[in-house]
């Protein structure tokens, strides 16, 4: 974070000083809220959580070189002490974020967030120095965070939102304004909490609302409901997508033999050709919405292809290939999981493993709703529909469900297997595998089948294990 004194980031939260012997000393480390991550001059944030207090961590986290603590009462060491914590973190947030006059560019949508925040952070990276939300740190808490790791060197501030409801998208611009807000697609994301995509649209498009005259709302333009958002910002918009009338748009789109896509890319100022080192045809539209961001901020066709085309995965668990001595190839896609995303890893995999064998091994994706039984139900039919050589279904209810899916949908289908628990999984896997499969693992985050992709990995781990 910028140097700031103790004394001036009590008035700016709102707080009082507590056993501070000088309210001028600095905070010139980090800002954290966890005790592990402490540096010489950080600011600790003291949440109370269900099973941890952070004030517990008080004494320990100064005496490891915190210059204070943000807490909601006294705790014995310096402290700066408010009404509510989270509040004063984001009212920090938004001081030093206004102070700085960093480019921000702000993003939300139902599938793909994380993977276009990291695609555009590397891309703008080769112009100026970026700072960007770590994995999935996109709520409340996350996001100022992030935001306070900026520095006087920061040109550009990416930030992701996400919302599980109306009003959480603007809560997160009031702490961190944009001036460039980019809405990816509306899908079936936490569709149960929502209760509609209408309504999943509705909370998304809060962000391009907020946006200032001389701002910029990048929309998709291959997504009706991203595109009508036009109509709600007095923004610059700037279309993205295979249309032909988006402004950054791909054509003679492919896939490589080894199912990584490649494009021609068009933006305003020029042509180039991309080849991605990321799986599956999804990533195209990612790249397309951080090719529009890039363009927008000044950079070259060429340069953004060349940065596209040089890019890797930065967070855990998506579409993270390895492979194993022995010829298999893992997919770890088990951070998250929603219909989207799921249908795309799906075609991802048909087209990794043209010529091998395939494994789709699947669990629930959560907060469906309603909408629960027929998304699973259409996934396991996709895999069907796909030629995936087996199907392995983990877990309870909604995991029978996409074991049905493939039943009812041909012959195929009685090549799946429902198995109760990953370990069941695991084992099933580790008796079958062949040299050549191609593996892919994917849930949403509760099912926590991650921990099949590593034990894969694990199994044939006795060379050397190359992770791309």
């Amino acid at each position: 974070m910028i140097a700031l004194s103790l004394a001036e980031i009590a008035a700016v939260v709102g707080g009082q000083t507590y056993d501070i012997p000088d309210p001028s000393a600095q905070v010139t480390g980090p800002v954290v809220r966890d005790s592990r991550e402490v540096e010489p001059g950080s600011l600790f944030v003291a949440f109370a959580g269900e099973r941890v207090d952070g004030h517990d961590f008080a004494a320990t986290v100064v005496e490891a070189g915190a210059a204070a603590v943000l807490a909601s009462r006294p705790v014995g060491v310096p402290a700066i002490v408010v009404e509510d914590v989270q509040t004063a973190l984001g009212a920090l947030a938004r001081h030093v974020v206004q102070r700085l006059g960093t480019t921000l560019v702000a993003l939300t949508g139902s599938a793909g967030k994380t993977s276009t925040k990291d695609l555009i952070a590397q891309v703008l990276a080769r112009k100026a120095p970026t700072v960007f939300t770590p994995g999935s740190l996109n709520n409340e808490i996350g996001l100022p965070l992030t935001a306070l790791s900026a520095t006087e060197e920061t040109k550009f501030l990416v930030l992701e939102m996400g919302a599980r409801g109306i009003g959480h998208i603007r809560y997160l611009t009031e702490l961190t304004p944009p001036r460039i807000g980019l809405v990816i697609n509306v899908g079936s994301a936490h569709i149960g909490e929502f209760g509609g995509r209408e309504q999943i649209a509705e909370a998304k498009g809060e962000l391009v609302e907020v946006l200032p005259e001389n701002g910029t709302a990048i929309l998709n333009a291959d997504d009706p409901l991203v595109r009508a958002m036009a109509s709600r910002t007095k923004a610059k918009v700037i279309l993205f997508g295979e249309s032909g009338e988006a402004d950054v748009r791909a054509e003679n789109v492919r896939l490589t033999d080894s199912g990584q896509p490649a494009f021609l890319l068009h933006t305003p100022t020029g042509a180039s050709e991309v080849t991605m080192r990321l799986y599956g045809e999804h990533h195209v539209s990612n790249a397309l919405a951080a090719a529009a961001v890039a363009h927008e901020l000044g950079m070259s066709a060429e340069e953004i292809a060349t940065a596209l085309s040089e890019a890797g995965s930065l967070s855990r668990w998506r579409m993270e290939v390895t492979e194993r001595p022995d010829g298999v190839t893992v997919v770890n896609d088990a951070y998250n999981a929603n219909p989207e995303s799921m249908r795309a890893a799906l075609r991802a995999l048909a087209a990794m493993g043209k010529g091998r064998r395939t494994w789709a091994v699947l669990g629930k994706m959560a907060e469906l709703g309603d909408e629960a039984l027929a998304e699973h139900d259409a996934v396991g039919r996709l895999a069907v529909r796909l030629n995936v050589s087996k199907l392995v279904a983990v877990g309870g209810r909604e995991a029978s469900w996409l074991q049905l899916g493939a039943y009812n949908e041909g012959s195929w289908g009685e090549e799946s297997v429902h198995v109760s628990d990953a370990q069941a999984a695991v084992d099933l896997l580790r008796s079958e595998l062949r040299p050549g499969d191609v593996v892919l693992v994917k849930a949403s985050r509760s099912v926590g089948l991650e921990s099949v992709a590593q034990a894969l990995v694990e199994t044939g781990a006795e060379g050397e294990v190359a992770a791309r």
